[in-house]
């Protein structure tokens, strides 16, 4: 039974985070519609579809429960804020070509994670992550200067992914619902935003295409599946057993931009993510190491005593 469940973790997690690293083949396909646009049927439908699945599967009290905090209505205004940067920033860089950058943008993100524990949790930082961390910096500082300037949408991808791992995991409330009501604090600005486009004429949806019309539709479940396949891998997986998982998605996004969109990998991208992948590396071992000793702590001291005290 146990390791059904497990396999079935693990591939729910390789579906999740395959689907995640091959979302830009989405958004090229909707290459002629501005990123704006794009984010606001984002919000749309998944608020649209979010609603039906919950109340297919009944999960509105509990839901509407977690919300009677003015606390977590607070916080999930916030968590709303940041995805919504962070869902924008992603679908500029897909239509600028820069899917790169955005695949650097989550390489990065596990080590922001690590930084963002100790400046803002208190976490202790271990010499393996300190070297780790320090390795990231070295390879954003390397394409910095090797390039235009500061690598702004793998900052800014990271770091709002980060902030937002951070918020939510202080909102006690189902993935499903959380995504819901986050999009839902967002909803009047993007209604208002399409209605805008189709009254000047400028809108994308229901101009003609209905090939493009069926594209934007699916914004929501392209949101919302992966998100659902991801929280039934959690609930089978050990944390950073799925913490491995996640390195698929910005493979796969680095691939398609060098070997399918013909993005260029200089010198100085190999440098940079060699020092990020040893940044990775290094901070995965680590994970790992500790959760070994604690596991072995916990045997030890769940272990009876082998004989009566005092001999």
């Amino acid at each position: 039974m146990f390791e059904r469940e497990v396999r079935q973790g693990a591939a729910y997690a390789v579906a999740a985070f395959s689907f995640w690293g091959v979302t830009p083949l989405y958004y090229k396909l909707l290459s002629s519609v501005g990123s704006a646009e794009i984010l606001a049927h984002r919000i749309v439908w998944t608020v649209f579809f979010g609603t039906l699945l919950l109340s297919l599967t009944r999960r509105w009290p509990q839901l509407l429960h977690a919300l009677r905090s003015k606390r977590m209505k607070a916080t999930l205004l916030l968590s709303s804020l940041l995805v919504s940067t962070n869902w924008l920033v992603y679908i500029y860089a897909v239509q600028t070509e820069r899917i790169l950058d955005a695949s650097l943008g989550y390489y990065i993100n596990p080590l922001v994670n690590v930084l963002l524990g100790v400046t803002i949790l208190g976490e202790r930082m271990s010499p393996a992550r300190a070297l780790a961390v320090a390795l990231a910096a070295a390879g954003t500082l390397n394409l910095a200067v090797g390039t235009d300037g500061l690598p702004w949408i793998a900052l800014t991808l990271g770091f709002s992914f980060g902030f937002y791992g951070l918020v939510r995991k202080r909102a006690d409330v189902p993935a499903l619902g959380a995504l819901v009501v986050e999009t839902s604090y967002v909803l009047p600005l993007a209604l208002g935003a399409l209605l805008w486009l189709a009254s000047s004429g400028q809108g994308a949806f229901l101009s003609g295409d209905r090939h493009l019309d069926w594209l934007l539709l699916a914004a929501g479940p392209v949101t919302m599946l992966p998100l659902i396949w991801f929280t039934v891998a959690a609930r089978r997986l050990p944390l950073n057993v799925v913490g491995l998982f996640q390195y698929i998605g910005p493979t796969l996004s680095l691939l398609l931009a060098v070997f399918l969109f013909d993005e260029p990998f200089t010198t100085t991208h190999a440098v940079t993510f060699s020092l990020i992948w040893s940044a990775l590396g290094l901070s995965t071992v680590d994970t790992f190491t500790r959760a070994r000793r604690q596991e072995r702590l916990k045997l030890t001291d769940d272990a009876p005593d082998s004989g009566p005290p005092g001999g």
